[in-house]
């Protein structure tokens, strides 16, 4: 966080004890910040992973934030404000993503079901087990079989 910024815990906190004086929201392309002032400083407030200044998108968020944290009186400098500004919205490696996440949520669902059939075909007592050395023996003579097809030239 840079010196210029205020956090959200900080202001919370400022909320609370009753020390700000003054909150301005202030249009720019692509939403709105807050500039907060208490005791004889001026802050901005900071986005908290990027630590660079927080941009609301609609002004409905903005409103409630300020609410939740205690803050219901401010002033609004709408000149600058561009809705359509800022950072694009569209992500197009978000929709592939998207798309990989679907794919995969439901490649889980079927593998899931075919564990489940599983699972109930080993249960049912009407299932015929075929022993090891019985199947071994069929592989063996089906390999036989197909040599001896490739040997003569059939398919």
């Amino acid at each position: 966080m840079t010196a210029d910024t205020i956090d959200h815990s900080t202001l919370a906190e400022l909320a609370e004890a009753g020390s700000v004086r003054a909150v301005h929201v202030i249009g720019q392309p692509g939403g709105w910040s807050l500039r907060v002032k208490y005791g004889a400083v001026e802050r901005t407030l900071a986005a908290q992973r990027s630590r660079q200044t927080r941009v609301f998108r609609r002004m409905e968020t903005l409103v409630s934030y300020l609410k939740d944290v205690g803050i219901d009186h401010f002033v609004v400098d709408a000149a600058d404000y561009e809705a359509e500004g800022g950072k694009a919205r569209f992500r197009p490696d978000r929709a592939e993503a998207m798309r990989r996440a679907h794919e995969a949520a439901a490649h889980d669902r079927w593998f899931r079901e075919q564990v489940e059939e599983s699972i109930r075909e080993a249960d049912d007592p009407a299932t015929e087990w075929v022993s090891h050395e019985l199947v071994k023996e069929d592989m063996a003579r089906q390999r036989a079989e197909l040599l001896a097809r490739i040997k003569n030239g059939s398919k």
